[in-house]
């Protein structure tokens, strides 16, 4: 018999006077990235610490009262514990300017108030997951532990930020092997009640909830705050009475392979976030979906704009979107959300009545061929029409997604695509070790994390600095780091030996897998299949020279988790397993359960190398190489994501020089070859060359290069200061424009939209003046062109000259544009005559023409209303 509760009520710890503040710091998840503050809790408890997961809120209400009542008459650590709360208030507060104190270690203002002070920006972020600690599993890879990242460095910059995600009651899984290798899950409940959130209520004391409707019910959520230093993050806890038990799934787990179940969830992150956001008073202008799992939101805001500013459907989309920005984070089409028309039905039927549209017009919205009713609705398809601002998120994803996404654009040449790229980033004090945190404190003087951010030489003078760590002291402190990593990954082993049931002698010999002092390379990362984890082990004779060598060993640390329904993932750790349990490698490579951010700190600071493989270009980004990097690991890898724009000889180690090939396992063949090639010509001659000292200079130049030139790069300060400054400014800034004097100018816009689309038939270029045939560089080639506006004026649209060198297909290889003047008319015949000039700065064979683009002043972007005439 299930036995239900008259009535509940929250025990929280006993906690002296005198340590009053300990749960309020437990609370605020900055202890995650201020070490001090998670030094008091290890202090507290070490033991206890440990035994908690890390969770200072377990800790705290577990913790006997005799040790808190003898902590709170130690003056060591009253005296840590006051220095902790100050520290607190002055990050809380923002504290003064740095220009008005004395003191030039004294707390300055964060970057956004000193650079826009005044500024009434707030920016919604919303995900799908959050990695900010490991006691809280609502995350499952590098989407959620970006997310994390970037909202901890939206603390620290002091950029208005507030985020939206689910409260999953089970969150992502635990990982077990059994006995052959074979991936299992459990799912364990979170206790929301001893995790570092508070669930919002009213000033009566019951919950905050907010309601979406679904087909002939409600579904009901209640909302935790997790406080992330000064930013709020609101989950949304499905899992009341009010809501019905089938309902109660859109909060249960991430990222459920059901459609229907998964359509619910972000119905509630997307609808049910900006509702909470509405309860709770926050009123942003700026919504950032980070990828497509939040485009609802959109809709949502769509139907509030109608609502409260009496717009009509397109006027509010207009509004909507000029707020909106969108990350991608998919290089492949297969990777997007996408739900078959019938479902759509199912849960939006109601609001095609409701924005005045028919249900082909809706839609619409999330398909790339509005007339195909067979195609079904993309969420990232949404996402990039409810927002003025889309990236990916490196440099070489920015293009693949261009490319992608092209047809949603017809008639732009792919590089002119608006979709922008911004590169990922990592939180540095997040993912530093203690010891490397020290070193950059030391040498690099303690603000050298207002230095990530890139903008100015001294900036880059700062980082200089990493040249001034002596080379002996970098690397006993990273030898430090690498023998606790093998002491970790022992522990770890034997207690997974001993979970599966394996004989006494099997778990002795955990304690002496790995060498303490053998080079030692890391591979974590979500198991999917084109990550390729077993490509190092293609050819196993070689792999058991490499690392059997007696003078020159070489060993292998995996760690990462399948999809639950990833069968081919699960596969590939099975196969590391069999072969890890060879007599000959059973000491060399050594797979760790459960990977999750403790094992990942473990490992991108105690490693030598960090290998990624994945095949190219189907790594959006990846971070975890970042946070090697940071630390002076350095990182062996396909050129492929971040690596791509960021490797060159001395930083670390390439796979390959960015080859193609159209079959996949000859690809494999290839690539698997390089690896040892790569490992027995550069990686291990460099780690082993020791000086008379026992020093490998060469080694430590190359952390250093590493630390130095990605460290200020491949951070998430200079990323949120690159979407504050291209991204949230801007498309604020736009959306007031547009909602001015009663959104006068979103009506006008939307009006002269609908003319343009009227008129644009009647648009060509009837005629281009063919210059000379021959040109000499350095010269000026003139150009002018008849254009028949019809019904348009001059005003209505831009001519410009696009220019550049003809490639092996004919076609204008990546071309310039450039603006031409109307020099004449138009005239009773509607033609206008329009001139320009080519500026010829190169020899060989080049090419021009002319085309026609719709022009108004509160366009995101030339591109967007996807109207085009080129010259025939």
């Amino acid at each position: 018999m299930m036995v239900r509760p008259m009535q509940t009520f929250t025990v929280t710890p006993a906690v002296p006077p005198a340590l009053s503040r300990l749960l309020e710091i437990a609370t605020n998840l900055r202890w995650t990235w201020h070490r001090e503050s998670l030094d008091l809790f290890r202090r507290l408890d070490s033991d206890l610490w440990e035994a908690s997961g890390h969770n200072p809120c377990v800790m705290l209400g577990s913790i006997a009262q005799d040790r808190l009542d003898e902590a709170s008459t130690d003056e060591g650590f009253i005296s840590q514990y006051g220095r902790v709360c100050r520290s607190l208030d002055e990050y809380m507060g923002g504290a003064t300017s740095r220009a008005d104190v004395r003191d030039p270690l004294a707390p300055a203002r964060p970057w956004f108030n000193r650079a826009h002070a005044g500024s009434d920006l707030q920016v919604a972020y919303f995900s799908m997951e959050f990695g900010l600690t490991e006691c809280m599993a609502i995350y499952s890879g590098g989407l959620g532990l970006l997310a994390g990242d970037h909202l901890k460095s939206a603390s620290d910059l002091g950029v208005p930020l507030v985020a939206v995600g689910l409260a999953y009651q089970e969150g992502y899984f635990r990982q077990y092997l059994n006995p052959d290798g074979w991936q299992g899950e459990l799912y364990p409940d979170n206790d929301f009640y001893n995790l570092p959130m508070t669930l919002e209520r009213r000033p009566d004391g019951s919950p905050v909830k907010v309601s979406v409707d679904l087909p002939g019910r409600t579904l009901f959520a209640q909302i935790w705050r997790v406080q992330v230093g000064r930013v709020p993050l609101l989950l949304l806890d499905a899992n009341v009475p009010e809501t019905e038990e089938r309902d109660r799934v859109a909060s249960l787990r991430l990222y459920s392979g059901d459609r229907d179940i998964r359509i619910r969830q972000e119905i509630l992150l997307g609808v049910g976030g900006v509702r909470a956001l509405e309860a709770l008073g926050f009123q942003p202008r700026v919504f950032h979906m980070n990828e497509g799992h939040a485009a609802f939101l959109g809709l949502e805001r769509v139907r509030r704009l109608m609502e409260t500013r009496y717009l009509n459907f397109e006027e509010a989309r207009e509004v909507a979107a000029a707020g909106g920005v969108f990350t991608t984070h998919t290089p492949v089409p297969a990777g997007i959300d996408k739900f078959v028309p019938s479902l759509i039905d199912q849960y939006f039927g109601s609001w095609y009545e409701r924005f005045g549209i028919s249900r082909d017009q809706f839609l619409a919205l999330g398909r790339e061929r509005p007339g195909n009713h067979e195609e079904q609705f993309s969420m990232a398809i949404l996402a990039i029409r409810m927002a003025s601002a889309t990236n990916g998120v490196s440099l070489l994803h920015g293009e693949v997604s261009r490319n992608m996404w092209a047809a949603l654009w017809p008639g732009a040449p792919a590089h002119e695509v608006p979709i922008g790229a911004i590169t990922n980033g990592v939180h540095a004090l997040s993912w530093l070790s203690g010891e490397m945190l020290g070193l950059y404190d030391r040498y690099l003087g303690p603000r050298w994390s207002d230095a990530s951010m890139n903008r100015h030489a001294d900036d880059r003078a700062v980082w200089e600095r990493v040249n001034d760590i002596p080379g002996e002291e970098l690397w006993r402190t990273h030898e430090r780091r690498r023998e606790r990593l093998i002491s970790f990954a022992r522990g770890r082993l034997r207690s997974q030996l001993e979970l599966r049931g394996a004989s006494p002698s099997e778990v002795a010999r955990a304690a002496e897998v790995l060498d303490p002092s053998a080079l030692t390379i890391g591979f974590a990362r979500r198991f999917a299949t084109y990550k390729r984890a077993t490509l190092v082990m293609r050819d196993i004779e070689r792999l058991i020279r490499i690392a059997n060598d007696r003078d020159r060993p070489v060993q292998f640390i995996f760690a990462g988790k399948s999809h639950p329904e990833d069968h081919g993932g699960k596969e590939l750790i099975k196969q590391i397993i069999q072969v890890a349990r060879r007599d000959d490698l059973r000491n060399r490579i050594v797979f760790i359960e459960n990977y999750d951010i403790n094992v990942a700190r473990y490992l991108v600071t105690g490693c030598d190398v960090w290998l990624n493989v994945p095949r190219r270009p189907h790594e959006a980004s990846g971070t975890s190489g970042m946070k090697g990097a940071m630390n002076g690991v350095l990182h062996m890898s396909i050129l492929d994501g971040w690596w791509d724009e960021a490797y060159r000889p001395g930083l670390g180690f390439a796979v390959g020089r960015r080859e193609q090939f159209p079959d996949e396992a000859f690809q494999d063949e290839v690539e698997g070859r390089l690896i040892y090639d790569v490992l027995e010509q550069e990686v291990i001659p460099a780690f082993y060359d020791r000086g008379h000292d026992g020093l490998p200079r060469r080694w430590i130049s190359m952390m250093k290069a590493s630390i130095r030139d990605l460290g200020i790069v491949f951070n998430t300060n200079r990323m949120v200061y690159d979407y504050a400054d291209r991204f949230y400014l801007p498309a604020g800034n736009r959306q007031a424009r547009l909602l001015e004097n009663d959104a006068k100018a979103a009506r006008e816009l939307v009006s002269w939209k609908r003319r343009i689309r009227e008129c644009w038939s009647d648009v060509r270029v009837e005629r281009v003046d063919a210059p000379p045939v021959g040109i000499h560089v350095g010269s000026m080639m003139s150009v002018r062109a008849s254009v028949r506006l019809g019904r348009l004026d001059v005003k209505d649209v831009v001519v410009e000259l696009f220019d550049g060198p003809i490639d092996p297909n004919g076609t204008i290889a990546k071309g310039n544009a450039t603006a031409m003047t109307c020099a004449d008319g138009p005239g009773n015949d509607r033609v206008a005559s329009f001139a320009g000039s080519v500026d010829c700065k190169a020899s060989g064979l080049h090419g021009y023409s002319v085309r026609v683009l719709p022009a108004h002043p509160d366009l995101a972007h030339a591109l967007e209303p996807a109207l085009i005439t080129w010259a025939n």
